[in-house]
């Protein structure tokens, strides 16, 4: 094991990359870093390259082509530590297979460690605090197999990868380094011990709760992960009330003081900057990608098969994304209006998420059990209510996405929830969107779209049979509002508006 010695409350050894220059180099101008645990593209066993997946990885590819930037990543595969290794562990370029290309650097980390920091503390512990899905009652239960997750995982992937943070910034005056998500949170505090003059920017993608959530955390552990984020000097998040929520915690679980006014954290003698930045789609670019050829193929054949109309999920199969309540309140829609039987078919792509955690093996095979249920309950011979497809196909998605005539997203919680934004974008059938309240995307979409609370099955059986029911015109004037907001905003926009707060935060005084 690699012990890192926390005592006098500080990080003390495993430092040796501290303030280290390249011999020979002069300072270059200041270079834009990307950190995230998924980069742009990831490798096969033949060394060919697929891209990286994720709704991360969509919004830091228009990152990456709106800037000149290095995009640091975790090298998610042995094929990809291999390509690592064959660059000697430096940033080399890559091409993705939708052209764009990129500079990156593939941080491998040792394979213990690396599955500490994922599968025990980064998924599930942070992810199911960020999205209140602990069942508090039962779990969880923080014994030394979860504490030696946060030690010799989580702290051992932060280090590798802001010891190439800090190696790749070596030579450049005034870096500005860009860490996204929750993988991250510990990561930005060595990068500012080893230089000071960093900037720092922290995009959050996921919820951030309330401050009784981050309480089933141990202190010690709770204190190191929000001392690393106020490390940044900008801390973003999707929505107004994940900003809110960042804040008020600040000031219950550490005592920071906390202009409210301003949205800024006092921690340290510096100011943390804390902002709201909503994530839009590449709109242009979905819209290229959903006249490919075998986008039109799936079009034909969900046209052959289409029944009078169609419901539509596309979702990873992930706790949060509250699919079995989707199942379940079709099946009360079912049982209610019977009129519709064999005039309606529920479509769910479900991409399989986090295989190796327990809590979504159970929940898939949850999920696929209740779909038999539903379908035994309601079909005939000639008709399946739920067509359940686990497999993760953009293209056919995209093909899904204009022929629905409602669209699903009843997430319990969710950062932003880009299916929200896509299907609207390319839906041609005057689509109904029945839209979570929870999800950051109902901030924008929510005037447009049927709300419902993610959590009442009636109430989201009710939302489909208004969707259904809807007059056509309302459906038109509802699905056009929606494509006028999608379209109103661009990752470029986005990417624009953290780097003028990074400009004017800059200009301050009192930056650091």
């Amino acid at each position: 094991e690699r012990r890192i010695d926390r005592r006098a409350g500080g990080r003390q050894a495993r430092r040796p990359w501290r303030g280290r220059r390249r011999a020979g180099m002069s300072r270059q101008r200041r270079r834009l870093v990307l950190v995230s645990n998924r980069g742009p593209v990831t490798f096969e066993a033949d060394g060919s390259v697929q891209r990286g997946s994720g709704g991360l990885v969509t919004a830091l590819s228009g990152l990456a082509s709106h800037r000149e930037v290095i995009w640091i990543a975790s090298a998610m595969s042995e094929h990809d530590a291999t390509q690592s290794r064959r660059h000697g562990g430096r940033a080399f370029e890559v091409r993705s297979p939708a052209g764009n290309e990129y500079l990156v650097r593939l941080v491998e980390s040792a394979p213990d460690a690396y599955d500490r920091f994922y599968n025990i503390f980064a998924n599930p512990m942070l992810w199911f605090i960020q999205h209140y899905l602990w069942d508090l009652s039962n779990a969880p239960d923080i014994r030394r197999n979860e504490i030696e997750a946060f030690e010799f995982g989580y702290n051992v992937v932060n280090e590798d990868l802001a010891r190439a943070v800090v190696e790749e910034i070596a030579e450049v005056e005034d870096p500005v380094v860009m860490v996204h998500d929750y993988h991250f949170y510990t990561l930005p505090e060595l990068v500012r011990r080893a230089r000071p003059d960093v900037f720092l920017h922290h995009f959050v993608h996921i919820p951030w709760t309330q401050p009784d959530a981050w309480r089933v955390l141990p202190t010690r552990i709770r204190h190191e992960l929000y001392s690393g984020l106020l490390a940044n000097d900008i801390v973003g998040f999707h929505t107004q009330s994940y900003r809110r929520n960042f804040l008020h915690c600040c000031r219950e679980l550490l005592g920071a003081e906390i202009d409210y006014e301003r949205s800024i954290v006092h921690w340290q003698d510096r100011e943390v900057w804390v902002r709201a930045y909503p994530l839009p789609i590449d709109h242009a670019a979905t819209l290229a990608a959903a006249g490919a050829p075998r986008v039109a193929y799936f079009e034909a054949e969900l046209a052959r098969r289409r029944r009078d109309f169609m419901i539509l999920r596309v979702d990873r199969a992930d706790l949060s994304k509250n699919v079995l309540r989707g199942f379940s309140a079709f099946d009360v829609f079912l049982e209610q209006h019977p009129e519709y039987i064999e005039r309606v078919t529920f479509v769910a792509q479900l991409m399989p998420s986090r295989s190796d955690v327990p809590q979504y093996q159970e929940y898939l095979e949850r999920i696929e059990a209740l779909v038999a249920v539903v379908n035994h309950r309601h079909g005939t011979p000639d008709w399946m209510p739920i067509q359940l497809k686990l497999r993760d196909d953009l293209e056919e998605a995209f093909a899904s996405y204009k022929a629905y005539d409602v669209l699903l997203v009843n997430a319990m919680f969710d950062g932003m929830n880009l299916v929200a934004k896509e299907g609207p974008l390319l839906n041609e059938n005057a689509g109904v969107s029945i839209l979570s309240e929870n999800t950051g995307a109902h901030d924008e979409l929510g005037e447009f779209a049927l709300s419902v609370n993610p959590f009442d099955i009636q109430e989201l059986a009710d939302s489909i049979h208004a969707a259904l029911e809807m007059d056509p015109a309302e459906r038109a004037r509802r699905l056009e509002g929606l494509q006028a907001i999608v379209t109103a905003r661009d990752p470029g926009d986005w990417i624009d508006e953290q780097l003028d707060d990074i400009a004017k935060k800059v200009a301050s005084a009192g930056v650091r």
